[in-house]
């Protein structure tokens, strides 16, 4: 869920009071899967954009081979990171504003990795300040949090100096109607550089289903929720709506070569099949 920009102390606790709120209400949980339908992954409960077809482009795009070390950046509760960490058989850090969050996540650990749960861990950290080492991940995901950085720019050359070289970003990323793409200096700055851009179409419409749902159902989330995580919800999808209509999204893959390169690459472009999810929580809203 994508709050309004505000100073990290604010956001966290904005981010503690919805998760708090989720954790005791089914609710939103269950207009996400509506939202999502049969692309609603529920092992995961993710509160962004992420259905099955993004899992498996994360799975693919990464390349991770067993033992490496992983990091969900912005991670909410978890599921994304778990889910991955059990699929590929890797170590796992992940890290949130919201220390509500990153405590639910780390009771999650059994549900997603058993008698291995010590694979995993969780820490509060912001996406411009990580805290981790210098080269830690082989891999990094960040699924619909980028936006909540105060400063994007800052957070990829964070994310660019944890990543191994020769390891990847994957991330989402969104362009408002007719918009071209802003993050090539970004990824400079970071050194990083582009090597894949797989378009999700059915990304708009689902946060537009999502949207009108909880509008639909703002009474019994303010029941559920209580008026203030309700409210932060309800200004998210009434702002948001409007932007939505030819919005472009895209899961982009990015990596720190092992070694500088003699010239420039073109970037690998793969389009997903045109196919709509079904009917899918808040989640952190389109970048």
């Amino acid at each position: 869920m994508t709050l309004t920009t505000a100073p990290c102390a604010t956001r966290s606790s904005q981010y503690d009071a919805f998760y708090a709120a989720r954790a005791r209400a089914g609710l939103v949980g269950q207009l996400y899967a509506m939202a999502m339908g049969e692309d609603y992954p529920v092992e995961i409960g993710a509160s962004s954009s992420c259905d099955w077809h993004l899992l498996g482009l994360l799975t693919a795009r990464l390349r991770l081979r067993p033992g490496r070390v992983l990091v969900d950046a912005g991670c909410g509760t978890g599921g994304i990171g778990l889910w991955l960490a059990r699929a590929l058989a890797v170590r796992l850090d992940g890290f949130d504003l919201s220390s509500v969050a990153t405590a639910q996540a780390a009771e999650r650990r059994t549900d997603f990795l058993g008698t291995h749960s010590d694979r995993a861990v969780f820490r509060t950290a912001g996406l411009e300040d990580t805290g981790l080492p210098t080269g830690h991940a082989q891999g990094i995901v960040c699924v619909d949090a980028l936006g909540r950085a105060t400063d994007r720019g800052a957070a990829l050359r964070e994310l660019g100096r944890i990543l191994e070289p020769g390891g990847r970003l994957v991330m989402t990323r969104a362009l408002r109607h007719g918009a071209e793409p802003q993050w090539q200096d970004q990824l400079a700055a970071a050194g990083l550089v582009q090597e894949h851009v797989d378009e999700r179409p059915g990304e708009p419409a689902m946060w537009e289903r999502l949207y009108r749902l909880w509008i639909q159902h703002a009474a019994q989330l303010r029941l559920e929720l209580g008026e203030t995580p309700a409210e932060r919800m309800l200004r998210e999808a009434q702002q948001t709506l409007p932007s939505l209509h030819g919005r472009r999204a895209v899961l982009l893959t990015v990596r720190r070569l092992p070694h500088e390169p003699d010239e420039p690459r073109a970037a690998d472009t793969m389009t997903r099949p045109n196919t709509q999810p079904g009917d899918q929580p808040t989640g952190r809203n389109p970048q």
